[in-house]
């Protein structure tokens, strides 16, 4: 194992480093996919903020510097324990518009998958500023617009947008083209978007943040924003209106909770599928001697688990409030059946999902980001937010700077037909009236005898789930610190398409072995973004980890 990630650390030079301390950090520690993001949580700590009010600064410095991502126009999931012990899920998803309906996306009889992944279509109403307002109500020590003073100067005043950003910019610039006020934002005065190093300043969204330091969520929700929007809407055959945003609520929920190998799992619930699916896997999985095996015969298993779980997910999972999503799909016993199919010699065959028991009557109640923080009252804070894929809708409405998301695209547009990652669904997840779309955001909380031990979530579509599950086996089977578990080779099946997706640095005996099994596989560059936060071996310490496959930093104090 030792030799195995010395070699994974050398195939990774430059992909990106770490800024933790090797001891921890016993006051306070961060990870996000920005040094400024990271930088902004550090500095509410240094001010007396807790590790809630630095996750929501962090957070809202993303939809800032890393607006691609996430932003007040897309939605965010939150698993969260407090220093009083509570451990609570708090869910800012988006939410469809009232007369959404799946002819929405039908043209003269044929389906526009185009729709519902660009434009006015593809517009749910945002979740993110509603769920992080009522952190800092219910669990923050400082007010929105203590956290917001120093983020509206960043929009205003510009940064440089690195690398990543600016690939992203030349990836989509013909789609943000079609919109002026993107175009406005993106591009250069010669028409070219903004290249590695070039400064945006984002003077309406940071009119936008005074707004809401001044009015709350308020000005977004039931004044002057939600007007803007359904103006623009009207004009661009849109559905959305004010009524939809006013009617928007954040929810909490309870959360998911197994125990793998001893260690208390705290996951996200529907309409995640993330939390489903993750303590899925590890319910099938903890027969199996994972830290016994070889790179090959354990991505082998993953890879098995991880077919049988996606399948449920294509047909089972839905918005709890709109879909009977049975509570059967963690009985231990269903489990253990599925697990049962899991061949070691062979590659298994899934044709379809599996049938929990009591499935009619025990039901519950993409491109992303995600950070966690934690300080050392106990506070630890998991947060995934998104607007979908890259700029999301591609939509600014004039005067505002706010990107909207297109997670109108993470609903089933009909049986069988795949969205932008790939992912079926069927009647649970399909287009309708006020319903949260389905989604893969995993924020997930690791328990040791009541204490936290381990935070951790990623971006990357359906890989969010596959990534926080091998995170997951790292730490708990593995032996290993959430660096050196960041820097395992990774492996994912989403059940449909059949490839198994597989990075290039799965050493290449494990890959001969795989294809010997059956796999069909598609090796390729290393994928994803995950971070963590773990307890030292000390019990006192906090080790912060960034995923090195991406920018980004972990740090603390």
């Amino acid at each position: 194992m030792q030799q195995m990630i010395v070699l994974i650390v050398s195939a990774l030079v430059g992909l990106g480093g770490v800024g933790c301390a090797a001891e921890g950090w016993r006051d306070f520690a961060v990870a996000t996919v920005h040094p400024l993001a990271s930088e902004a949580a550090l500095q509410v700590r240094r001010e007396g903020g807790n590790a809630v009010d630095a996750a929501v600064a962090a957070a809202l410095v993303l939809g800032v510097v890393d607006g691609h991502n996430s932003g007040l126009g897309g939605g965010a999931l939150v698993v969260l324990r407090t220093a009083k012990g509570e451990v609570i899920a708090l869910d800012g998803r988006e939410l469809s518009p009232r007369r959404a309906s799946p002819q929405m996306y039908r043209r003269n009889g044929e389906l526009d998958e185009e729709a519902s992944k660009s434009g006015a279509l593809a517009v749910a109403v945002p979740g993110a500023l509603r769920a992080y307002e009522l952190m800092l109500e219910k669990h923050g020590s400082k007010t929105m617009a203590e956290i917001l003073a120093p983020i509206i100067r960043l929009a205003r005043e510009g940064f440089a947008i690195d690398g990543v950003y600016a690939r992203k910019l030349q990836a989509h610039a013909a789609k943000l083209r079609l919109h002026s006020p993107s175009q406005k934002q993106f591009f250069r005065s010669d028409g070219s978007p903004l290249r590695e190093g070039d400064r945006l300043v984002q003077e309406d969204l940071a009119r936008s943040l005074e707004a809401i330091a001044q009015q709350g969520s308020q000005w977004f929700y039931h004044g002057r924003y939600a007007q803007q929007v359904e103006a623009w809407m009207r004009a661009h055959g849109g559905l959305l209106d004010a009524g939809d945003f006013a009617q928007y609520e954040a929810k909490w929920r309870e959360p998911l909770r197994a125990t793998y190998r001893g260690v208390e799992v705290v996951a996200m619930p529907p309409p995640s599928s993330g939390g489903v699916h993750v303590l899925q896997m590890l319910e099938m999985l903890e027969r199996f001697d994972l830290r016994s095996m070889a790179a090959g015969p354990r991505a082998h298993v993953l890879a098995e688990s991880m077919k049988l779980a996606f399948a449920d997910r294509a047909h089972w999972l839905g918005d709890p409030d709109h879909a009977s999503v049975p509570r059967g799909l963690l009985d231990a016993q269903y489990l253990q059946g599925l697990s049962a199919r899991i061949d070691e010699q062979k590659v298994g065959s899934v044709p379809s999902h599996g049938m929990p028991p009591r499935w009619q009557d025990d039901v519950f109640g993409k491109h992303t980001t995600f950070l966690c923080t934690a300080d050392k009252q106990g506070n630890w804070v998991a947060i995934n937010q998104t607007v979908n894929t890259a700029f999301g809708s591609k939509v600014i409405v004039p005067g505002t700077g706010i990107i909207l998301n297109n997670e109108m695209d993470d609903f089933a547009l009909a049986p069988g037909v795949a969205n932008a990652f790939g992912l079926v669904g069927a009647e649970a997840n399909a287009v309708g009236p006020r319903k949260r779309p389905l989604s893969s955001m995993s924020p997930t909380l690791l328990l040791r005898e009541g204490r936290p031990w381990l935070v951790t979530g990623a971006a990357g579509g359906p890989t969010i789930i596959t990534q926080v599950l091998q995170l997951i086996i790292g730490c708990v089977d593995l032996g290993l610190s959430p660096q050196e578990a960041l820097l395992l080779p990774r492996v994912h099946h989403q059940w449909r398409p059949s490839a198994l997706k597989v990075e290039d640095l799965l050493p290449k005996e494990a890959q001969q072995h795989l294809r010997q099994l059956g796999h069909q596989l598609e090796v390729g560059m290393p994928f994803g973004a995950c971070q963590a936060i773990g307890l030292a071996p000390n019990g006192k310490s906090m080790l912060p980890a960034h995923d090195p496959r991406i920018p980004g930093l972990a740090a603390g104090r």
